[in-house]
């Protein structure tokens, strides 16, 4: 795993949280002080919820778990996309689809849905179409692109949760802990500890800090991914379910 660096996180802003007036007193544990009206962060907070979070993908990684990036607001989306990507991982950098846990079933659908216009537009079937049609496919097919591409190779509910900004992604945490998804949080001073499994404090509309935080937990899931056996790699490759109990949180 990459080395946590504090300058490196003081030079990304991490430690910079919301105003004075905005903050959840439930966030004081993890506050430092207070500099004109904005609300420090302790990076040592910081540093002991990313260093537990590393720890726990690594392990869910390992066992061949799925963890799912989550992050909608504009600093956040190419980030995620590009990190998630990198190690292997689904991720949702547009809108959350309401059900996209609770109704996995429906969005495979969907997916599938996905997958039959690709293969009209590969194949130029889609000229045998009206203009008036092709145009409506090829609306309904930039929708569900932008929506779900992201989750396209999500085979089965993830292990885990990602997300930057529990307060703006409130819907796909109420559906992570409502299955008994674990939750992994970049949360700021205006957010709520108790709502994710493993917080780790930090500026979350920072572009910069958002990125060093995602890049340390996927460096994490990449090595976790690096030791699983052979035998276990081509059953979670086959979205097979033999796998190991995932870890608990407090391990």
């Amino acid at each position: 795993m990459a080395e946590i660096v504090v300058k490196d996180i003081l030079d990304a802003g991490v430690h910079y949280g919301h105003r004075a007036s905005r903050w959840n007193p439930k966030m004081r544990p993890y506050i430092y002080g207070r500099r004109n009206q904005i609300h420090i962060i302790d990076i040592k907070e910081t540093i002991r919820g990313l260093i537990r979070a590393r720890k726990y993908l690594l392990k869910v990684a390992a066992q061949g778990g799925l963890i799912l990036f989550v992050g909608t607001k504009r600093q956040a989306g190419a980030s995620i996309q590009e990190l998630a990507s990198d190690c292997q991982m689904p991720y949702c950098t547009e809108r959350w689809l309401g059900g996209t846990l609770t109704n996995f079933r429906t969005i495979r659908t969907r997916l599938k849905r996905l997958e039959e216009l690709e293969r009209l537009r590969e194949t130029n079937e889609i000229r045998n179409y009206s203009k008036k049609m092709q145009s409506s496919l090829s609306r309904e097919y930039n929708k569900i692109f932008r929506n779900l591409n992201g989750i396209r190779d999500m085979s089965r509910l993830p292990e885990c949760l990602v997300v930057v900004d529990p307060n703006r992604e409130k819907n796909a945490v109420h559906e992570a802990r409502s299955l008994g998804i674990k939750v992994v949080a970049l949360i700021d001073t205006d957010s709520d500890p108790d709502r994710v499994d493993l917080p780790i404090p930090g500026n979350d509309d920072s572009l910069r800090s958002i990125r060093l935080i995602i890049q340390h937990l996927c460096d994490s899931v990449k090595q976790g991914k690096s030791m699983r056996p052979d035998e276990g790699q081509k059953k979670s490759d086959a979205g097979g379910d033999d796998y190991r109990a995932v870890p608990s949180i407090r391990e």
